[in-house]
C-alpha cells in the first residue's frame, strides 16, 4: 500500500499544482500508512508469539537438528507456545520452505553454512540473502589440519614445505563440493599456492577410513570425529581453522598464525527467519535463543562435542554471511568448484 501510494505522490510531486487536493490526499494517506505500520509492528511484537512456532532443519540426528532440539526445548518454556522440530531432509528443501513461509515469526529455519555456499554453486529455489532474515549464529565448528603420521611434518609451515617438495603427491579426503572439508582444503590450496589432490567421499566416515589407511594423507576435519585418533597417535593434528586461538583446543595455534595469515574457515550453524519478518519480532525470538545457548550446561554439551556457541545478534550475523559469501564465491568462481 505505502509503495503505491509512494508511486503516486512520485508522479504528483513533478506538477502538484495539478491536483492539489490528491496531492494533499496522497501524503495523508502515505503518514497515516508509516503510523499504522509502525504500530501494527507493535502489536505484533508485544502479542507475539500466540500461536506454535515451527522450526524447519535438517535429517534427525546431524548436527542442525541436534541444535534445534536444544534451542527448541529450552525456548518453549519462556514464550509459553510449544516450538516444533520439522525435520525436512538435507539439500534445499528446508531452505525452500521457510523462504516462502508468512514473514510472522512462525516458521524459522536452522542450516548450515550450506545455505549460502550452496546457492553460489547451482541455481537453489530461494536467495540466500535475499530471502532470508538472520536472527543468530547459534554455533561454529572449527575444522582441525590433521595428517597421516606418515607425513614428514609437525607443524603448518612444515606440511606447507613437503607438499611443495611433492608436488600433486599429497591428497586430502574431503566430503562433497561445497562442504566444509572440501572449502577448508580449497582455501588451503589457494592461500599457500601447495598442489595436493582432492579425493571427493560421500562423506566424513569414509574419508576419515580412507586416511587412516593411508589412501589420503590429510583432512581437514572437525574434532568430534577424530578424538580417538589423534589421542591414540594414529593421527595428527597441527593447527585449528578458527581466525583467532580457540578454547577448544588450547594446544594448537591457528592455520592463520602457523603461517597462513588470514585463513579461516569454520562451519557455522544459524538461525534464519523468512525475510521482512518485522524486527521487534526477531528480536524477541533472538533474545531467547541467546539466552537458551548461554547457559552453561548447554555451552558445556556442546564445548565437549567439539563445538563453540556464539550466540550473535541478527546484525553480526548479516555481517558474517556478506563476509562469507564474498569469500567463498571468490574461491568458487577462481578454483572452478562446481556440485559433485
Amino acid at each position: 500500500m505505502a509503495a503505491v501510494i509512494l508511486r503516486i505522490i512520485g508522479r504528483l510531486m513533478l506538477n502538484p499544482r495539478r491536483n492539489p487536493l490528491l496531492f494533499k490526499l496522497a501524503v495523508f494517506m502515505f503518514t497515516a500508512g508509516e503510523a499504522y505500520s509502525q504500530t501494527s509492528s507493535t502489536v505484533t511484537a508485544a502479542a507475539y508469539p500466540s500461536k506454535p512456532i515451527r522450526i524447519v532443519t535438517a535429517e534427525a540426528g546431524g548436527a542442525n537438528d541436534v541444535t534445534t532440539r536444544l534451542i527448541a526445548q529450552g525456548v518453549s518454556g519462556a514464550v509459553g507456545q510449544p516450538v516444533i522440530v520439522d525435520n525436512r531432509g538435507s539439500g534445499a528443501v528446508p531452505g525452500e520452505i521457510v523462504s516462502k513461509a508468512p514473514p510472522d515469526g512462525y516458521t524459522l529455519l536452522v542450516a548450515g553454512s550450506g545455505l549460502w555456499v550452496g546457492a553460489l554453486m547451482q541455481k537453489m529455489p530461494y536467495d540466500p540473502v535475499r530471502d532470508f532474515a538472520p536472527v543468530t549464529i547459534a554455533v561454529r565448528s572449527p575444522l582441525l589440519v590433521v595428517i597421516h603420521p606418515s607425513v614428514a611434518a609437525k607443524s603448518i609451515k612444515e606440511l606447507i614445505a613437503v607438499a611443495k617438495a611433492r608436488p600433486g603427491e599429497l591428497n586430502y579426503g574431503s566430503s562433497p563440493a561445497g562442504t566444509s572439508s572440501h572449502l577448508a582444503g580449497e582455501l588451503f590450496k589457494a592461500m599457500t599456492a601447495v598442489n595436493i589432490v582432492r579425493v571427493p567421499y560421500k562423506g566424513n566416515g569414509p574419508a576419515l577410513n580412507a586416511m587412516l589407511a593411508n589412501e589420503v594423507q590429510m583432512m581437514f576435519i572437525s574434532a568430534g570425529v577424530i578424538s580417538q585418533h589423534l589421542s591414540s597417535g594414529r593421527l595428527r593434528a597441527l593447527a585449528v581453522t578458527t581466525a583467532e586461538p580457540t578454547a577448544l583446543f588450547p594446544a594448537l595455534p591457528t592455520v592463520a598464525a602457523a603461517g597462513v595469515a588470514g585463513y579461516e574457515s569454520v562451519s557455522i550453524v544459524g538461525m534464519f527467519a523468512p525475510a521482512n519478518t518485522p524486527a521487534p519480532v526477531i528480536s524477541r525470538f533472538n533474545q531467547e535463543v541467546v539466552r537458551v545457548l548461554n547457559q552453561a550446561d548447554i555451552k558445556k554439551r556442546f564445548f565437549d562435542s567439539g563445538v563453540e556457541v556464539i550466540a550473535n545478534s541478527p546484525e553480526q550475523f548479516a555481517a558474517v554471511i556478506k563476509s562469507e559469501v564474498t569469500k567463498w564465491r571468490n574461491l568458487i568462481r577462481d578454483s572452478g568448484i562446481r556440485a559433485d
